[in-house]
């Protein structure tokens, strides 16, 4: 050690132990102050340009607007250290604990801080252009507003840390833990992201263009608004998902898990979805033009035992806009407290045993009447879910007759096979369930019947995917006020109506 770099050691150590703290503007470049003492000390604007100060404790150190460009502060103790606005430009702080420290507005360019404790830090607004933050921890840090371009972060770990509104273009963030994290606003784009942990981040309106994350864990996450246009989520898990009105243009969603995801309003024109899982996914309400999409997995565990084929794009374009099939019944009369709660209680039992039915209905109450409207996924639902949506009501029996009836009709039609059968196999299943489940609804159904909303008539009508609908049921005296009752008896659809009604189906096979 030269005797000029002793001197200057040598006097700094000796006013620290005799009490002075503060040594503001003090010009140490150069100088080697490596495992020096200089905790909770005044530097603010200090001058410490190539300096080595490694290993040292700068714990609750001053260091505001100080000038550390190229030092060495490797393992060094920052720990609750105030630098804002500070020059750390190509410094050296690997292995160092900045845990609490303030560097909001500090300059980082290049900086190597590679596993360096960063939890609870608050570089809001710094510049951490390039960086080297390999496998840094910075769980609950703030990073609100940062410029992260460049930087390296391959295998960081960051749950809980706020990067809203942060720059991170072209960044690598490799097999990072980001669950939890603010990314909203963040821009990401052309960052590496594969297999990174994104499970319940908030990356709405996040700016995903061109970005990788192949492979990446975003189940639980939020990217409502996100443009991911030529994002690469190739086998990525987006499992319950908020995508909506996200932004996939000519993205590639190959073998990508969409387990009940929401993307409603998402635009995924030119987008490549061959090999997605699409259970629980709605198929209404996106922008799928020009896709590439030679089949899907539609099967409840993803599990490829259920895969819809396309032979043409117009094919995949007609099954992702597809339009929910609607079961509706329509009570004379309106909808009071003690009807809604025994409304409530049968079809929560219901759905216990009938999975299709797991989502209560729309219920619109008007003047004179209540329409309760369920929403299928499938159109081969459509005849079950009547079947049973219409037994807490005096009507039940009619109607669940007449459904048996246009059931059975069914296997006089021209139809293939496998389609016969999965419509038989699914009114045959919500008839056992409802045999499985009878001794549990029968006190709900019982004490709903004498309330008089459930002895009023009824109208039960069926609309498919292809917006052809099929009355099943229609009381004699549904509309009417008063006067003579009129007989019941049931009809089936003329055969032409039953045709369109089955034809219309869309995509049961």
């Amino acid at each position: 050690m030269e005797a000029e770099e002793l001197l200057k050691r040598f006097e700094l150590v000796k006013r620290y132990t005799e009490g002075d703290r503060d040594f503001t503007g003090i010009n140490l470049n150069e100088a080697n102050l490596s495992r020096i003492n200089l905790s909770q000390s005044i530097l603010r604007r200090a001058s410490l340009f190539v300096t080595n100060i490694s290993g040292a404790n700068l714990s609750e150190a001053d260091l505001s607007e100080a000038n550390l460009n190229v030092a060495r502060l490797s393992s060094t103790n920052l720990s609750r250290a105030i630098l804002n606005r500070a020059a750390l430009n190509v410094a050296n702080l690997v292995r160092a604990d900045l845990s609490g420290a303030q560097l909001i507005g500090a300059s980082l360019i290049r900086g190597e801080l590679v596993r360096c404790e960063l939890s609870q830090t608050n570089f809001s607004g710094a510049n951490l252009t390039e960086a080297d933050l390999r496998e840094v921890k910075l769980t609950e840090a703030n990073l609100c507003g940062a410029n992260l371009s460049g930087a390296n972060l391959r295998g960081a770990s960051a749950s809980s840390a706020n990067f809203q509104g942060a720059n991170l273009h072209g960044a690598d963030l490799t097999k990072a833990e980001l669950s939890g994290v603010n990314f909203s606003s963040a821009d990401l784009r052309q960052a590496s992201l594969q297999q990174v942990n994104f499970s319940g981040a908030d990356l709405s309106g996040a700016n995903l263009k061109w970005a990788d994350l192949s492979g990446a864990n975003l189940k639980d996450a939020d990217l409502s608004d996100a443009k991911l246009s030529g994002a690469n989520l190739n086998g990525a898990d987006l499992r319950n998902t908020n995508l909506a009105n996200a932004n996939l243009v000519h993205a590639d969603l190959t073998e990508t898990n969409l387990i009940n995801a929401d993307w409603v309003g998402a635009d995924l024109t030119g987008a490549t979805l061959t090999g997605a899982k699409l259970y629980l996914v709605p198929r209404f309400g996106i922008i799928a033009d020009n896709i590439a999409c030679e089949w899907v997995d539609i099967s409840p565990d993803g599990d490829r035992t259920l895969i819809q084929q396309f032979n043409s794009p117009s094919e995949s374009r007609k099954f992702l806009n597809h339009t929910p099939g609607l079961v509706r019944i329509v009570v004379d009369a309106v909808l009071d407290y003690s009807a809604n709660i025994a409304l409530a209680t049968a079809y929560s039992e219901i759905a216990r045993h009938y999975r299709p039915m797991s989502c209560p209905p729309d219920i619109e109450v008007g003047y004179r009447r209540t329409t309760l409207t369920f929403r299928l996924d499938s159109d081969e639902h459509l005849l079950p879910v009547a079947f049973l949506a219409i037994l807490p009501f005096n009507d039940a029996l009619e109607t669940q007759k007449n459904i048996v009836a246009v059931s059975k009709y069914i296997a006089s039609q021209d139809l293939k096979k496998k389609r016969i059968v999965q419509l038989y196999k699914s009114l045959n299943v919500a008839i056992d369930n409802l045999n499985e489940a009878r001794e549990m609804l029968q006190a709900a159904v019982s004490s709903g019947r004498k309330i008089k909303f459930f002895q009023s008539p009824t109208q039960t009508i069926l609309i498919s995917s292809g917006q052809e609908s099929l009355t099943v049921h229609c009381h004699q005296n549904f509309g009417r006020r008063g006067g003579k009752n009129r007989e019941s008896k049931f009809s089936l659809p003329a055969g032409e109506k039953v045709v369109d009604f089955l034809a219309s189906f869309d995509y049961v096979d």
